[in-house]
């Protein structure tokens, strides 16, 4: 493995020189791309006036400031803002908050959590539960098994029988069929990604099923969760992907994006029916490095530089362009089963019959070898594997800085075929 030394811009260099085009932005992570000045000296002009408080001492004046900011661009009416220090603990918080928001409501019984198959929300006991990738729990099944799951989204892959009639109401109705088989008075909360994360490889819902799935919740007093720690700050051409199917979330959690890599800094944030409720009779959480006031800094430098340099809307036209790009190019390659996403937020999916969209056995390792394939020639990739279910299921995901050029575009796409091809 390559030691790093340096990155700008959309480009990691090593110790050896070797310089990559970072197209994937570590793992969905630096939006605003690498060594941004403005956010640095944010970072600095906090870290030399206040580097650190505890919370339950004091509130920061850089804290409020990018609260009020943030909530500016959530789809959410008036939210409250958690800070904490990455996207697991942002998903603790918003389980938590989920529980304490039907505590305030008399309804203590209420403490179980919905995910789905083929997602993924953090690596904590709590998150973890919820996630639906079978490798990442295997090891510590004996703690788990709180969790209701339903059916995960992927079109390509759609469980639905009547595909691709009526997959909105089918997903909707599974979710239906899993809260009355828990107890629909026992049923707290339902997470998922807006649009699917590296666990699904960047799975788009289809039509109508968020509206569907909201309309399961509300008739059952369950709060919807919206994962937006991969798809959030501009990622999928929207401020956040709720934004495409005009879901309003009782709840959200952010990270990656959120400081662009530059801090650890997640977020919970609680729409203000759940926080006003929850302010009436205390939330019992905390940790000792949230709200931290430099992840503050680095937070409202980011969305300023998303603000200033336009990237929300170039993710949607830069993403449209990239995966157009990909088809084009690498699209009727016979190991190309699907090319998916919204805005730069894109996974190519490996197969070994295109016809029959069969996975590789796992023993093939073909997402880990194309990733390989694409370092040596000065391309950086995100692999995930498991989007087949069982453990089956190669993934690539593309997705680099949203401050990424057309010539940028270009070499990615280039330099991810001469990958696929030394694959052969």
């Amino acid at each position: 493995m390559p030691t790093v030394t340096r990155a700008h811009g959309c480009w990691v260099t090593d110790t050896d020189g070797n310089q990559y085009l970072d197209g994937a932005s570590g793992a969905l992570v630096v939006n605003v791309g690498h060594d941004d000045s403005r956010v640095t000296s944010a970072m600095h002009r906090q870290l030399a006036a206040v580097s650190y408080v505890h919370p339950s001492a004091f509130t920061s004046e850089i804290g409020e400031r990018y609260a009020t900011a943030l909530s500016s661009v959530l789809p959410m009416e008036a939210p409250e803002i958690f800070p904490v220090s990455g996207g697991s603990e942002a998903v603790e918080t918003a389980m938590k908050a989920a529980r304490a928001f039907h505590l305030a409501n008399g309804e203590p019984h209420r403490s179980i959590v919905i995910g789905r198959e083929l997602s993924y929300h953090g690596s904590t006991r709590g998150a973890l539960d919820v996630s639906g990738r079978d490798a990442l729990r295997a090891p510590y099944l004996p703690w788990l098994g709180q969790a209701g799951r339903v059916p995960g989204v992927l079109e390509y892959r759609c469980p639905n029988p009547s595909h691709p009639e009526g997959c909105a109401e089918w997903h909707a109705t599974k979710l239906e069929s899993e809260i009355a088989s828990l107890g629909p008075d026992l049923v707290a909360a339902f997470i998922a990604e807006p649009v699917g994360g590296a666990a699904s490889g960047a799975a788009v819902p289809p039509e109508g099923y968020w509206s569907a799935i909201r309309r399961v919740c509300d008739r059952h007093g369950v709060l919807v969760i919206a994962d937006e720690v991969m798809t959030g700050f501009g990622r999928t051409g929207r401020w956040f992907a709720s934004e495409h199917f005009d879901l309003r979330p009782d709840i959200m959690t952010m990270a990656k994006g959120a400081s662009s890599g530059y801090w650890p800094l997640g977020i919970c944030a609680m729409s203000n029916r759940v926080a006003s409720a929850i302010a009436e009779t205390g939330f019992v959480h905390g940790f000792t490095f949230s709200h931290h006031p430099v992840g503050a800094a680095a937070g409202l430098a980011v969305l300023r530089r998303i603000d200033e340099l336009r990237l929300v809307a170039a993710a949607q036209t830069k993403g449209a362009m990239l995966i157009e790009m990909l088809r084009d190019v690498v699209g009727e390659d016979e190991r190309v089963g699907d090319i998916r996403g919204l805005g730069l937020l894109i996974a190519v999916e490996l197969v070994e019959d295109r016809n029959a969209k069969r996975p590789f056995p796992r023993s093939a390792e073909m997402a880990k070898r194309m990733t390989l394939q694409a370092r040596n020639r000065g391309l950086l990739v995100y692999p995930s594997t498991g989007a087949a279910g069982n453990g089956l299921g190669d993934v690539v995901m593309i997705g680099p800085p949203l401050t990424v050029d057309s010539g940028e575009l270009e070499m990615l796409v280039s330099r991810f075929a001469q990958a696929l091809e030394g694959l052969r």
